[in-house]
């Protein structure tokens, strides 16, 4: 059977949208995909496991990854630093293992210009309105009405950058949009470019059609 290559699996979203909650179903429907770990500056909070919940790194030691290229995407966010560490993920892509990245944009964009870029299935969650999209924060009774307001006003910016993704979904319901996630991503799998074998088995159908001269 020919060993397929990893896909970087970016899911975004303005906030509200389902992307976390379709992140989880996805990792629950195929074990194999593994989820992003981010490395951020910012002091552990109670309970948080270096290496599981983030890669906790000083700020100096951020700054060389970056410049060393050891960074896929960072950004500056809050007064600390976030990004996601290149080791990791070439480790589980070459060997066949598809990595779920949860990121905004900004960092999307700085993974398909890398060069693992080719290796990239974007998707982009809509919310069926904006109507719905408040009601969603509001329901999670997680943020006062002043940080609602600024996720809202935050979530046009979100939207604006639905075209530079390859595939858009609006999320009406759940699980249709796990569906159709799951679809996405089976079919992606299959692209020529994720088997690199194929190239071998191709030469030795043509040695065997050789032959038969």
């Amino acid at each position: 059977m020919t060993q397929r290559r990893g896909l970087l699996i970016i899911l975004s979203s303005p906030s509200g949208a389902g992307k976390s909650t379709l992140s989880r179903r996805l990792l629950e429907w195929d074990e194999s995909l593994s989820f992003s770990v981010s490395a951020t500056t910012r002091a552990p909070r109670e309970g948080e496991i270096d290496g599981k919940d983030y890669h906790f790194l000083t700020e100096s030691q951020f700054k060389r990854d970056v410049t060393e290229g050891e960074m896929l995407e960072h950004a500056y966010v809050f007064g600390n630093f976030y990004g996601s560490p290149k080791g990791p993920v070439e480790s589980a892509i070459s060997a066949g293992r598809d990595v779920l990245f949860d990121i905004d944009w900004q960092g999307a964009q700085q993974i398909q210009n890398s060069d693992l870029g080719k290796h990239t299935l974007s998707i982009f969650i809509l919310p069926p309105s904006i109507p719905e999209l408040r009601r969603r924060l509001e329901g999670r009774g997680q943020d006062s009405a002043e940080v609602i307001a600024k996720r809202m006003q935050k979530s046009w910016d979100e939207i604006s950058h639905w075209a530079e993704y390859d595939y858009v979904l609006v999320n009406d319901d759940l699980d249709a949009t796990k569906t159709r996630l799951k679809d996405i991503i089976s079919a992606a799998r299959l692209k020529r470019i994720q088997q690199p074998e194929l190239t071998d088995h191709v030469r030795r159908l043509q040695m065997e059609f050789e032959e038969l001269k």
